[in-house]
This record gives structure tokens, C-alpha cells and sequence, in this order.
């Protein structure tokens, strides 16, 4: 794959793009990967679910051929730990340099990723809803929810196959009572929500090229419908923060793994190999 050594400037949002991130809490970027990294990327995807691990270092649950559910959503947590190909899809840094845009922030740092598939209907059987759920309601162990998803299309992308959805402006809601991942009845999450007095719920496909990049913060609402078509959808959720990401102990957030690393550090800044620095700003 071709090493991103250099930022994409024409893929960095405007003031006016930023704008919208301001308003609404989510951006698409142009295409960033090209057809050719991307067929490689898919190859070394394969390779994850064979347990076939470059680096020699397992992953996070990762889902494996021939010992789990075929049907199931496929989620792999840091596969950038295990495979060179997925962790410069990870710490590209333009994607890195967008985020910064975005969150108004000098650093950008990798919190985690976590390698996506959604499989086909097979034999007429839709599957794999992703629930309505804001990302910081898992990342209670981060201070401030100063982080945002870089989710990066491997296939297109549209209702068709389950598409993310966003909701607009929800990121201004504070930390709602929805958050979980793998609720498959969406309608009656929506039902029980309590958001604020007027505020309207609604929901924006986000309809992407392969290659493309969407971004929302720690704090939209967003999931996905099913995958309807005969295809697989394959994409990648780059979890980053800024460099001013602070760890806090408590009982609701220290058990996400990266917690388990800053045991005895609360209050100091998540720093360090553990999670690379995409961008900086140049002093």
C-alpha cells in the first residue's frame, strides 16, 4: 500500500465545512484511499479473519473463519496492533489532519480502531443492525469527550447495505440514556430516548464512495440498518482524540482495555507508543 508520507490537502475541509461540523457533528470527506489501496486493504482484512497476524500480535476480539458466527457483525478492536496494511489505514495522516480541523486541535492521536464487516444477506436473511449509540457513552474513562470517529468506506456504501446514519446536531445533547452498539431493534431505542425539549430526531444517511471518510464526534448519535445486498460491507472506525485527551478513573469507564492501560494515571493526558500521533501542528 502506498505510504501516506504526506497530507492531502484538496481532502482538508474548509471554514465553511468545519462550520457544518460545528452545527451538525458529522463531515464526509472526497475519497481519500485510492481503488488500488483499497483492494489491498481488503486482502489484508481477509488475512485478520484467518488469524493470519503480521506482526505476530493478536488483536481485540477478533472474529476468525470456521469458529464463529458467519452471519454475525464483524468488529476487530486495534487490529492496527496486528497487521502493517491496517495501522497506515489507522494513523493516515490525513485523516489525522482533518480531524484536527475539525476539533479545533493541534494534536491528533489514535484511541483505537476497530476493523468492520458487515456480511451479505446470504441465503435471503438480512442481518447486523448497528443500535443507536454515541461513542463516548463507552469512552466514560476519557475526561472531556474531546475524541472523533474517522469511519473509512472499503466498499460504497448506502441504505442498501446499512449505511451509518447520523443525527444531526445531537452532538450539542450532552451524553443521552441510548448506547448500545448491538441493540438491533432501532425503532424502540428512538422510542425510549430522552432527548432535549425542542430538538427533533432525525436521521441522515451518509451515502459514500469506497475510499471516502466520514467523521463524527464522540458525541452524535448514529447507526446503521442492515446489509440487504449479496455483498459484504467492509470499513474501518478510526477512533481518535486530541492531544489534550485527558484519563479519568471511575467505576463506568475503566473497563474499556485502553483504561487498563493508565491504571494509576488519572488525570494524565493519553500519551505515548500506545497511541500514535496522526497530526501535530508545526510550531
Amino acid at each position: 500500500m502506498v505510504d501516506h508520507r504526506e497530507v492531502l490537502e484538496n481532502c482538508v475541509p474548509s471554514e465553511q465545512d468545519v462550520a457544518f461540523f460545528d452545527e451538525n457533528g458529522y463531515w464526509v470527506s472526497p475519497v481519500i484511499f485510492s481503488q488500488e489501496e483499497l483492494a489491498q486493504i481488503k486482502e489484508h482484512q481477509d488475512k485478520m479473519y484467518k488469524g493470519e497476524y503480521e506482526t505476530t500480535r493478536e488483536p481485540i476480539c477478533n472474529w476468525l473463519e470456521s469458529q464463529d458466527n458467519p452471519r454475525a457483525l464483524r468488529k476487530t478492536d486495534n487490529s492496527h496492533w496486528s497487521d502493517k496494511t491496517l495501522r497506515q489505514v489507522a494513523t493516515d495522516p490525513t485523516i489525522g489532519a482533518i480531524a484536527a480541523k475539525l476539533m479545533h486541535a493541534d494534536a491528533i492521536r489514535l484511541f483505537h480502531d476497530q476493523l468492520l464487516y458487515k456480511p451479505g444477506r446470504g441465503k435471503g436473511k438480512e442481518t447486523a443492525n448497528v443500535g443507536w449509540h454515541q461513542d463516548y457513552s463507552y469512552w466514560k474513562c476519557c475526561k472531556e469527550p474531546s475524541l472523533i470517529t474517522a469511519w473509512v468506506a472499503f466498499t460504497d456504501v448506502d441504505l442498501s447495505n446499512g449505511c451509518m446514519q447520523m443525527v444531526p446536531r445531537s452532538h450539542q445533547w450532552g451524553l443521552l440514556n441510548v448506547g448500545d452498539f448491538f441493540e438491533q431493534n432501532m425503532s424502540k431505542q428512538q422510542e425510549t430516548m430522552e432527548i432535549p425539549e425542542n430538538e427533533i430526531f432525525t436521521t441522515v444517511p451518509i451515502v459514500m464512495k469506497a475510499g471516502q471518510v466520514s467523521f463524527h464526534h464522540a458525541l452524535t448519535i448514529h447507526g446503521s440498518g442492515p446489509n440487504a445486498t449479496e455483498s459484504a460491507r467492509r470499513s474501518m472506525a478510526v477512533h481518535l482524540m486530541t492531544g489534550e485527551t485527558r484519563y479519568t478513573s471511575n467505576s463506568r469507564g475503566d473497563g474499556h482495555f485502553n483504561a487498563q492501560m493508565m491504571v494509576g494515571k488519572d488525570g494524565e493526558l493519553f500519551a505515548g507508543e500506545a497511541w500514535p500521533v496522526l497530526y501535530e501542528a508545526r510550531r
